[in-house]
């Protein structure tokens, strides 16, 4: 049985980096992109990844394929797309997070980007997906479980539902999001799901900074002061990301997040 074929659980063991020769090749199947995708996290990123999580970005990466041809999960469609745009994408945020374990949030996960990929690297993260789309959310749930990821919890509902929640308001070190909304409108999904002292890291694209400029009366509404815009560049991706670390300095008002659907008609704009 082929690691693509098993599914295995997190490891911290060691597997070998490949050369620079390797991440350049110009072989674009799923076990090249693979070989890829460790090169950079190691060369761009500095994460050495395990054999163990080798075998778990491959194997995610095959089923992202075979169950996107039946359900369109993804507009990604190619192993290489798939290794830059979704996976490496998302271990931008690892070096942000530091070594300590804690809870993270990911709303609006899709198939399971950024927070799965995230989990299946920092092993003591407690990682909670929210998902609207049923169908995303039952894949990410095949995931955390075809690959045993311990302390990963999906949860189908709406981010105004769970911030509303008091299992979950106030309650996360990190929350992060991808694609999700406008920054005024991410952030009344984010800051109500974070405690106080944690932080958002909202995963944004070229745009970033003009909509932190206009984030501005959301954050002193919702308890949150911009840190850092990080800038994310990709192999092969012309136009530059970022991530907007956001840091919770107050407790969000009860007011907040409204009821669903209505941040993004109104967003909290100044």
């Amino acid at each position: 049985m082929t690691a693509a074929q098993r599914p295995p659980g997190p490891s911290e063991d060691s597997g070998p980096n490949p050369t620079e020769a390797a991440a350049t090749a110009g072989l674009e199947g799923p076990a090249e992109a693979i070989e890829r995708l460790r090169d950079w996290a190691k060369n761009r990123l500095g994460l050495s990844l395990s054999a163990r999580q080798i075998d778990a970005f491959a194997w995610y990466l095959d089923e992202l394929l075979r169950r996107n041809a039946q359900q369109n999960l993804t507009a990604v469609v190619d192993p290489l797309g798939i290794a830059v745009k979704h996976f490496l994408d998302s271990l931008t945020l690892v070096p942000l997070l530091g070594p300590a374990s804690g809870r993270m949030v990911d709303v609006g996960a899709g198939a399971g980007f950024p927070g799965l990929p995230v989990r299946i690297v920092c092993s003591g993260l407690r990682l909670t997906l929210v998902e609207a789309t049923g169908k995303k959310a039952e894949f990410c749930r095949s995931v955390a479980e075809g690959l045993a990821l311990k302390g990963v919890d999906v949860l189908h509902a709406r981010a105004e539902e769970i911030g509303r929640d008091p299992h979950h308001r106030q309650t996360y070190d990190v929350a992060t999001a991808r694609a999700v909304a406008a920054l005024p409108v991410l952030l009344e999904y984010l800051l109500p799901l974070v405690r106080v002292g944690g932080r958002v890291l909202a995963q944004k694209g070229e745009n970033a900074a003009a909509e932190a400029h206009q984030s501005q009366r959301a954050l002193e509404l919702l308890g949150g002061r911009l840190r850092q815009l990080h800038v994310v560049e990709l192999p092969g991706v012309a136009e530059l990301r970022y991530i907007v670390e956001v840091e919770k300095t107050a407790a969000t008002p009860e007011a907040y997040p409204r009821r669903p659907g209505i941040p993004a008609k109104r967003p909290l704009l100044h």
